[in-house]
């Protein structure tokens, strides 16, 4: 009975995509305590974390039943639940809905101004990227990364009452990094995207421009978050932390281009990946010691 129970748990929890969730979670955090909101307490902070963690569990559920086919033709992803048929299609649809409703009632009753931006999160991720773009466009990745930045603008949100300025720069600090993050690891399954006829930047435009791009994308990112943190009053202890972070995920980016490899490419991968880590923790931290 225990395996059994055990087994479930890991099998839900390879559905929600425990990295990329936890990595969306803490941008909505950030945001969150980026608000220094006087009214902040245990209650919020709690009721914040497990809203956003239960409708991004949910959105990702949604995702991966809509993408079984898809997943099912790559080698990187065909042993997944789904595809691998470890789990039925209504267990998944439950289990999905169940996490959406539970977080957008808890985001409801905390806001409704972040309920709408948290429900805008998955409508455009679920809706409008996976379901509508994502199979005949490769500028689908620009809608990835604008549902990318809803967490972080929904934390804002819910701390100061209204959509300001900061969270726009987070949220676009977000959405510039996304392409870094998505058109490396494209690059590195190339041949997996184009057997399951996915449309990728790389196989649109070429490694070269593609190159480019994550390039002027990670630079844009760094320039928001440098901008919002800024505009936070960030000491310039942090600020330089966050400026010697962006120089050093730019330098892997412009490496990649110069010496162009799988290698160098996911390097930038994994670059990308530590330094949204460090530049969310830099910012919550500044916020804190403010």
């Amino acid at each position: 009975m225990i395996n059994k129970l055990k087994i479930k748990l890991r099998i839900y929890w390879q559905l929600i995509k425990s990295f990329q969730t936890l990595l969306l979670l803490l941008t909505g955090i950030t945001g969150f305590i980026s608000s220094r909101c006087p009214y902040i307490s245990w209650e919020l902070t709690l009721g914040m974390i497990i809203s956003l963690f239960l409708t991004i569990s949910g959105t990702t559920v949604y995702n991966m039943l809509w993408d079984r086919s898809i997943d099912a033709k790559m080698q990187r992803t065909k042993h997944r639940p789904l595809p691998a048929k470890k789990i039925s299609i209504k267990e998944t649809v439950i289990f999905g809905t169940v996490l959406n409703v539970l977080g957008l009632s808890l985001a409801y009753y905390l806001s409704p101004l972040y309920a709408l931006i948290v429900f805008a999160g998955l409508f455009i991720d679920f809706v409008i990227y996976t379901i509508w773009l994502k199979r005949t466009s490769a500028w689908s990745i620009l809608w990835g990364g604008i549902s990318g930045g809803m967490p972080i603008l929904a934390g804002r949100v819910l701390g100061v009452g209204e959509i300001d300025l900061i969270g726009i720069l987070l949220a676009l600090s977000i959405l510039f990094w996304i392409p870094t993050h998505i058109m490396t690891f494209n690059m590195r399954h190339f041949e997996d995207y184009n057997n399951a006829k996915i449309p990728t930047f790389a196989s649109k435009y070429g490694f070269k421009n593609v190159r480019l791009i994550i390039a002027l994308s990670t630079i844009s990112s760094a320039l928001a978050f440098a901008l919002g943190a800024f505009a936070l009053g960030l000491s310039w202890s942090f600020l330089s932390v966050l400026l010697i972070l962006a120089i050093i995920a730019f330098g892997f980016a412009v490496y990649s281009i110069i010496i162009p490899s799988d290698k160098s490419n996911f390097q930038v991968f994994k670059v990308a990946s530590l330094y949204m880590i460090f530049a969310m923790l830099v910012i919550i931290l500044g916020s804190i010691f403010y």
